[in-house]
C-alpha cells in the first residue's frame, strides 16, 4: 500500500484544517445542505438575538442562561462542522498527494512519420506517443506497439515493476507512471481533466461525491423527524400556556435541539465520506459511493478462478509413483532434478517435498551439471557428479529419453498420467538414467484461507459462483477444494452475463470481477463490477471500481467495507434516535415540573433543577458528536454474521445503549452543573 493510504485517523495538520472550516461551514448557504444542522443554526441566531437584545425580548432575566444556551448550540454546531470537515480533510490530504504525482511532463507525440515534443496538457483522445526508458507516461493509454516494464508505485505504492506489453489483456497504462526498460508506443484514450489520476483525485477530494440512495432515504427521514419536532415545539407553548405554564423561547429551542436527531445529522456527511476512504485506502478506486454502499447489499459474487481462487500457476500437489517405487523415492529424485530450477514449478517441488518431511542431500547441486528446459526437448534436470543424470518433464519425452537408454516404461504409467490429466492436471514423469520413478502431478492450487474467506461470504448471506475455462471435472474439484457455492465450467463471456442476468431477475445484487476487454459487458452489467488497474481500459470503463493492485480477490474486503458503510451508519442512527428518549426525560419534566408537580414523577435521574437539567441535556448533545467522529470515520466493526444475528446485536448494542449511556451521561453532567447554577 502506498504511503498516500497510511494515514493515521488524525493528524495535527488535518485537526487545525478542520477547525477553521468548521467556521467556514457556518455559512447559512453552506448549512442548507444538511437541514437538521441548519435548524440548529436558526436556533442558536434566534437565542444570540435575544442575547443581543434582551429588552426587545423581555429576557433580561435569563440572560445568562441564554448565553449558556447560544454558546451550547453554537458548538453543536461547529462540532458537526468537524465532522464533515475532517473527513473531508482526509481525503484531501490523499487529493494533495496524488497532486504530486500528475505533473505536466513533455511528450513524445507521432505526427505524420516524425515525433514532436509536446506538453502532456496538449495530448487528445487518439494521439499516439513514443516513451522510452526512464520516461514518464504523459497520460492514459493502451500501449500499441511493444513492450516495457513500467513502475506504477506513484499510484499504486508497489515498488515492483509490471510489464506492459501490445495487445492482450495487459495493455493498460496510467499517466505519471514511469517505464524503466524498453520503448512502447502509446495510444492516449482520455483527454486532459478526465484522465484515471484526474478522477481519482476528484473523488477522494470528494468534490464530486453524490449522495447515495440510502443516505438520500436516510436525509429524507431526517428531516421528517425533524419537521415532526418543530410542529410539536411550536404547539407546545400555547398548550403550556393554558395551563399557566411559562416557556421561554430558548428553553423550547433547546427541548427541539435535543429531540430532533443531531448526532446523526452532524456525523452523516462524514460517514459517507470516511466509507469512501476507507475504500481508497485498500488501492481502490470507488467511482461513486453508489458503488460502494451496492457492495454491502451484494447476494452474489461472481469470481474468475485462474488468479482471484487460484494462483495461476501451476504447483506440485502430488508425487505418484509408478511400478514399485516409493512416493519417498519419487519425492526425493524429483527435488533433486529441480535444485537450480527457479521456475514456479520447479520451486513448489522443493516446497513440497519439504511440507511432506523427505529429506534429500542439496550439497550436490554444487558440483552438478544443470540441463535448462528446451522446447525441443521439453524436459530439464541435473547431471549429478556421482553420475546419475536425473530428468523431469512430460511424460511423452521423458518415456523416449528412457527408451534410447535401453530402459522399461512401467505398465501403470499411463494409466497414472491419464488420470492426472483427467483431473485437469498437469503430469510430470521423474526419471533416473533408464527408469521411471513417478510422476509430479502439478495443478493450479488454491490460494491459502480462500476456503474460510468464502465460508465468511456464506455466512454474510453472499452466494460464490466461480467461473473457469477448465473441464467439469477439473472445475468441480477446484469449486469443492476452495469452497464456493456453485461454478460454471467451459465458461465464456455470454455464460457471465447470463448468470448475473439471472440472478438480477430473482432480486439479487451481483458482484464480479475482470480484467479483460471480453469481461467489460458483464463488469457493466454487475451491481458492482470490480476491475484490475493492469486490464484494458475497456474493462475499466466498464467498471464502477478499479482495484490499483490488480488482485482480483479483494471483492471480498471491498463488500466487507460496503457492509461495515451501511452498518455504521445503521448503528449511529439507531444511536441517535435512542438518546432522544433519555433527553426526553431530562428536559420534559424540567419544563413542566415547578407548574405540575406532579411532573416529578419523570425526573428519574433525579437532576438538580429545571435550568440545569436543560443546560446537561444540551451539552451531552453537543458533545456527544465529536466522541462518535472516530467511530464514525473508522466504522463499526463487522463480524461475518447473519442479517437477523446482526440486527439483534446492533439494536442490543446501540439501541440500548443509546438510551443508558445519554442517562449516565447527562447525569454525570448535571451533578457539575448543578454546583455552577
Amino acid at each position: 500500500m502506498s504511503t498516500v493510504q497510511k494515514k493515521k485517523l488524525l493528524s495535527g495538520p488535518m485537526i487545525r484544517n478542520a477547525v477553521k472550516d468548521s467556521f467556514v461551514k457556518l455559512n447559512p448557504v453552506t448549512l442548507m445542505k444538511n437541514p437538521v444542522m441548519f435548524v440548529v443554526e436558526v436556533g442558536t441566531f434566534i437565542v444570540l438575538m435575544m442575547v443581543l437584545l434582551p429588552g426587545y425580548f423581555h429576557a433580561s432575566e435569563a440572560l445568562g442562561f441564554n448565553i449558556t444556551v447560544f454558546v451550547i448550540l453554537l458548538v453543536t454546531v461547529l462540532f458537526a462542522n468537524f465532522a464533515e470537515a475532517l473527513a473531508e480533510g482526509r481525503g484531501k490530504a490523499q487529493a494533495d498527494s496524488l497532486k504530486k504525482t500528475k505533473q505536466d511532463i513533455s511528450a513524445n507525440k507521432v505526427t505524420g512519420g516524425s515525433i514532436k515534443i509536446v506538453a502532456s496538457s496538449e495530448l487528445r483522445k487518439g494521439d499516439i506517443v513514443v516513451v522510452s526508458q526512464g520516461e514518464l507516461i504523459p497520460g492514459d493509454g493502451e500501449v500499441i506497439e511493444g513492450l516495457a516494464s513500467v513502475d506504477e508505485s506513484a499510484i499504486t505504492g508497489e515498488s515492483a515493476p509490471v510489464i506492459k506489453e501490445a495487445g492482450g489483456d495487459f495493455n493498460s497504462v496510467t499517466g505519471g507512471t514511469r517505464v524503466v526498460s524498453d520503448e512502447i508506443k502509446v495510444r492516449i484514450t482520455s483527454d486532459p481533466g478526465e484522465s484515471f489520476l484526474d478522477r481519482m483525485i476528484s473523488l477522494v477530494e470528494g468534490a464530486k461525491r453524490q449522495k447515495t440512495p440510502n443516505e438520500i432515504a436516510l436525509n429524507t427521514l431526517l428531516i421528517s423527524l425533524t419537521i415532526i419536532f418543530m410542529i410539536v415545539v411550536v404547539t407546545l407553548r400555547p398548550i403550556a400556556g393554558y395551563l399557566d405554564v411559562d416557556l421561554e423561547i430558548p428553553v423550547l429551542i433547546a427541548l427541539l435541539v435535543c429531540l430532533i436527531p443531531t448526532t446523526i445529522g452532524g456525523l452523516l456527511s462524514a460517514i459517507g465520506i470516511a466509507g469512501m476512504d476507507r475504500v481508497t485506502q485498500f488501492n481502490v478506486l470507488a467511482m461513486s459511493g453508489k458503488a460502494v454502499e451496492a457492495a454491502g447489499d451484494i447476494n452474489t459474487m461472481i469470481l474468475d478462478k485462474t488468479g482471484t481462487i487460484t494462483f495461476g500457476n501451476r504447483m506440485a500437489s502430488e508425487f505418484v509413483p509408478v511400478g514399485k517405487e516409493t512416493e519417498e523415492d519419487v519425492a526425493i529424485w524429483a527435488a533433486l532434478s529441480s535444485l537450480k530450477d527457479e521456475t514456479p514449478e520447479g520451486r513448489s517441488v522443493i516446497e513440497l517435498v519439504k511440507k511432506l518431511g523427505y529429506s534429500y542431500d542439496a550439497g550436490l547441486a554444487s558440483g552438478a551439471e544443470f540441463i535448462e528446459f528446451r522446447a525441443e526437448t521439453r524436459m530439464s534436470g541435473m547431471d549429478l557428479p556421482d553420475g546419475h543424470k536425473v530428468r523431469k518433464g512430460a511424460v511423452d519425452s521423458v518415456k523416449r529419453w528412457v527408451a534410447s537408454q535401453g530402459g522399461i516404461i512401467p505398465d501403470n504409467l499411463d494409466q497414472h498420467s491419464n488420470s492426472i490429466a483427467g483431473k485437469g492436471g498437469t503430469p510430470l514423469a521423474v526419471a533416473v538414467g533408464n527408469r521411471i520413478y513417478g510422476l509430479i502431478y502439478l495443478k493450479d492450487t488454491v490460494k491459502p484461507g480462500m476456503k474460510e474467506r468464502f465460508e465468511e461470504l456464506r455466512k454474510m448471506g453472499i452466494k460464490t459462483i466461480m467461473c473457469t475455462g477448465d473441464n467439469p471435472l477439473t472445475a468441480a474439484t477446484i469449486a469443492a477444494e476452495a469452497g464456493v457455492d456453485g461454478f460454471i465450467a467451459e465458461s465464456t463471456p455470454e455464460n457471465k452475463i447470463e448468470v448475473i442476468r439471472s440472478e438480477q431477475k430473482e432480486g439479487k445484487l451481483v458482484a464480479m470481477t475482470g480484467d479483460g476487454t471480453n469481461d467489460a459487458p458483464a463488469l457493466a452489467k454487475a451491481d458492482v463490477g470490480l476491475a484490475m488497474n493492469s486490464g484494458t481500459a475497456a474493462a475499466k470503463e466498464a467498471a464502477n471500481m478499479v482495484d490499483l493492485d490488480s488482485d482480483p480477490s479483494k471483492i471480498i474486503e471491498v463488500v466487507a467495507i460496503g457492509k461495515q458503510l451501511l452498518m455504521t451508519r445503521g448503528a449511529l442512527t439507531t444511536f441517535s434516535i435512542a438518546n432522544d428518549i433519555a433527553k426526553y426525560f431530562a428536559i420534559i419534566p424540567a419544563m413542566f415540573t415547578l407548574a405540575i408537580p406532579e411532573m416529578e414523577v419523570l425526573n428519574i435521574m433525579g437532576l438538580g433543577s429545571p435550568s440545569s437539567a436543560i443546560i446537561s441535556a444540551l451539552i451531552f448533545n453537543a458533545i456527544i458528536i465529536p466522541l462518535l467522529i472516530p467511530l464514525a470515520m473508522r466504522g463499526v466493526s463487522y463480524k461475518p454474521m447473519s442479517s437477523t444475528r446482526l440486527l439483534r446485536r446492533n439494536i442490543f448494542v446501540y439501541g440500548f445503549g443509546g438510551v443508558v449511556v445519554p442517562f449516565l451521561g447527562i447525569k454525570l453532567i448535571d451533578m457539575v452543573v448543578s454546583l455552577w447554577i
